[in-house]
This record gives structure tokens, sequence and C-alpha cells, in this order.
């Protein structure tokens, strides 16, 4: 139990720095400098306001200095990077595969929280993510079940190119589907680029195996919560990069399960 506490409170001070990157990426800040200021009063936050999980709570939720508000969504990604950490540690244990997955939901909860809000995802996250999934894969070839390095790299490549060509193809088909559809909206894209470049960075990571597995999951949460946003607010184009971010997160920690069910099953 007191290591699970250990990487709870790792997770939430994560959490913390996920924060500043969801704030500070789309709008093209540093994530570095300067220190984190209250967006009301622009006042610097002191250290025993920016404790993890805690000040949020103690401050009720609001700037000590100007009382505005702090968005929830403060707590709730702070809460649910410690959550997955202690998650992936029950998991993998304190190996390889643990610190690799961490980078991974990283990179996956920034780009959800930053799709919500903004309904893009950044290039320092999804083409970033890619070049560190390549990099993980040649410094550690067991993440991808390889022990050659050179085996690791191509299954890294070939899951990349698998994941962002399949939502590429998913993306011109909706397109021809829905053309007339697509016509009267702003976006005029059924799948937009930044949702390919997320997707190439999954595979990356995951290989190609696991990517096609995202990519047949995502859209069941996607459907689900297109369809209450249609009833609720008559939208049609919903962000669908959290729902390949939530299909990638059960794929790392079921996937191989789901794949030898599959086997089994069918073959």
């Amino acid at each position: 139990m007191v290591e699970h506490a250990i990487v709870f409170v790792f997770g939430s001070i994560v959490g913390s720095f996920l924060n500043v990157c969801i704030h500070r990426l789309p709008r093209g800040e540093s994530i570095v400098h300067p220190p984190s200021r209250c967006p009301g009063c622009a006042k610097a936050i002191p250290w025993y306001d920016n404790i993890p999980i805690a000040s949020f709570l103690l401050l009720g939720g609001r700037c000590r200095f100007c009382k505005a508000r702090i968005r929830v969504r403060y707590l709730i990604v702070e809460l649910a990077t410690a959550a997955l950490f202690v998650a992936l540690y029950a998991f993998f244990g304190l190996s390889v595969k643990f610190f690799v997955s961490l980078v991974l939901t990283g990179l996956l909860i920034v780009a959800t929280f930053v799709d919500f809000e903004h309904e893009e995802i950044p290039d320092e996250v999804s083409l970033g993510g890619l070049g560190l999934g390549l990099a993980a894969a040649v410094a550690f070839p067991q993440f991808m079940n390889e022990t050659s390095r050179v085996m690791a790299l191509m299954r890294s490549i070939t899951g990349a190119a698998v994941g962002g060509v399949s939502i590429y193809a998913m993306g011109l088909v909706g397109k021809a589907l829905f053309r007339k559809k697509l016509e009267r909206l702003p976006e005029k894209e059924a799948m937009g680029l930044g949702d390919v470049k997320l997707m190439a960075m999954i595979g990356s990571f995951l290989g190609w195996e696991e990517a096609l597995l995202v990519f047949f999951v995502a859209p069941f949460f996607g459907a689900m919560v297109g369809v209450v946003s249609k009833l609720k607010t008559g939208r049609e184009i919903i962000p669908y990069g959290p729902y390949l971010s939530l299909a990638a997160l059960i794929a790392l920690l079921w996937g191989d399960a789901m794949l030898r069910l599959l086997f089994f099953r069918f073959w």
C-alpha cells in the first residue's frame, strides 16, 4: 500500500504539470516559464497554493488573492493522472513497461483535455509523442515485446503507419459518405489531421495489432457521446481525440488479453 500511495502522489505531481501543458500549449506559450499565475489577477501562485489536489480543496476552488474560480479541470486532471499511474503500477509493477506507459498516458491526457477544450491536438503532443514512441522502441525493445532493437523499431514504425493510415482512411470514407452534411459545417472534414497524427503516435507505442484494436474500439465511445451530443445540442461533429485516447488506454492495459481472446475465438 505504501508504494501505491507514493505512485499516487507522484501521479498527482505529474498531473499538475500536465495541467500547465493543457493550458499553455494551445496558446503557444512556454511550459517552463513563467511560473504558474492566476489567470484572473495574474499574481504568481505561491508553492503552498500549488500542492496537487490538496491546494484546490483547501482553497475551495478559488484563488487566494482575487477569489476567482479555479477551473475544476485542474482537480480532475490531477486525480485522473494519479489514479491511472496507480493502475499502471498495479498492472506492470516497477518495470520498463510501467515507465514507458507513464509517458504514453501523460501524452494521452494532454491530448484529451486540449481536444475537449480547443478541438485541436498540439503537434508537440502527437508528433513529439511519435518521436518518443520510436525512441522508446529503440531504447527499450522489451516494451514492444521484442529482444532486437531493430525489430522493435520496425514494429513501432509499422504501428505508427497502420495507426495513421487507418484513421486517415476512415476520414476519407466519412467525407465521401457525408459530403453534403460536411459542406454545411465549418469543419468540412469528417476526421481532422490532428486525429491522424495522434493515432500514429499511439501506434508507435503500441504496435500495429493494438493500433488496429484502438481503431475498432474508439468508435464505440465516440458514437455513444455523439448520439448524446446530437440529441442535446444538435451538434454532429465531436472531438475524436479523447475516444482514441480512452481506447489506447484500454489497449495498453488489456490489449494483449483482448487480442489473445480474438485469436482463440476466430482462428
